[in-house]
């Protein structure tokens, strides 16, 4: 049933409601005043932090009080109230926040932080458990101030300002600046978050482009790294050439001494004839050396 239950909502009011019933069923009038109470949800609305405490009207309105991200100062007041009230706040988390997309006209502007709301209910003696009802919150001098310090995506060195968002009735937003980094400002109850404008498309295809200086120093690294390769081949190639050209030498010398002991292969052959025929011998061998001679 609890399941069925939270899948069926759509509505922001409906969820208040429902919160509103968990914790009023979590309510002991035992708890001590000005104490803050963490509400146990059931586990499908995980994600909300609910918690709760109980004042006196007249202490409040005095003393005012700390009720988690929400600061009420001196002479906030709560109406009507005849003794006690039980204030509300809510942290919906991003998921729950959601629903707010779809209750509220946010066109152009994106939640950077969960919603937070502030509520009151009745709980004097006379107050009904099954259908409490709600009281309001309003500020005096000083506002309500609401801090999203702790909770927002944004931070410090993304040089995005958000805009506080107020979340009134009839689908109505109302928006305005921080009144410090992430500190937001209301005089009243109700739920309020951070956003930011979406970027437009032509933004978007501005943050896409390379900025120059990445431009420059791409084409110098490439154009560094174009000269080293050229050098590269280069040296490559005198070696290259080189190479040939000494072993085309060394082709040549072989040739020659080849050659060279052909011949002297040839003149030991012939000597030994000679040796053996005598006077022709050794003019047909004076020729060979006269033909050695003028090669």
């Amino acid at each position: 049933l609890i399941k069925t239950e939270a899948q069926k909502i759509k509505s922001a009011r409906l969820l208040d409601l429902l919160i509103r019933d968990y914790t009023f069923k979590a309510y002991d009038t035992h708890f001590r005043t000005g104490v803050l109470h963490t509400v146990n949800l059931p586990a499908n609305f995980s994600g909300i932090i609910v918690d709760t405490a109980r004042f006196r009207c007249g202490s409040l309105r005095r003393y005012g009080a700390q009720v988690k991200e929400f600061h009420l100062d001196l002479g906030v007041s709560v109406h009507p109230c005849a003794e006690r009230v039980m204030i509300v706040t809510q942290n919906l988390g991003y998921n729950w926040s959601s629903i707010y997309y779809a209750n509220y006209d946010l066109s152009g502007y994106q939640l950077v932080s969960p919603i937070l709301g502030l509520l009151a209910y009745n709980a004097g003696t006379d107050v009904n458990f099954s259908n409490p009802f709600e009281l309001g919150i309003e500020a005096a001098e000083k506002p309500i101030r609401i801090d999203f310090r702790n909770i927002t995506r944004l931070n410090n060195e993304s040089g995005t300002r958000p805009l506080c968002a107020s979340f009134e009735g009839a689908g109505k937003v109302a928006l305005a600046k921080e009144a410090s980094p992430y500190i937001c400002i209301a005089k009243r109850h109700g739920h309020f978050g951070l956003v930011i404008e979406k970027p437009s498309p032509v933004e978007l295809n501005k943050s896409k482009r390379v900025s120059p200086w990445k431009v420059a120093v791409g084409s110098s690294v490439g154009s560094a790294l174009g000269v080293f390769l050229l050098g590269l081949l280069l040296v490559a190639m005198f070696v290259r050439v080189k190479k040939r050209s000494r072993m085309e030498e060394m082709e040549r010398r072989a040739y020659e001494e080849e050659a060279l002991q052909f011949q002297w292969h040839t003149i030991n052959i012939l000597a030994n004839k000679n040796r053996e025929s005598g006077k022709h011998g050794k003019a047909t061998l004076s020729m060979i050396f006269r033909n050695l001679a003028e090669k």
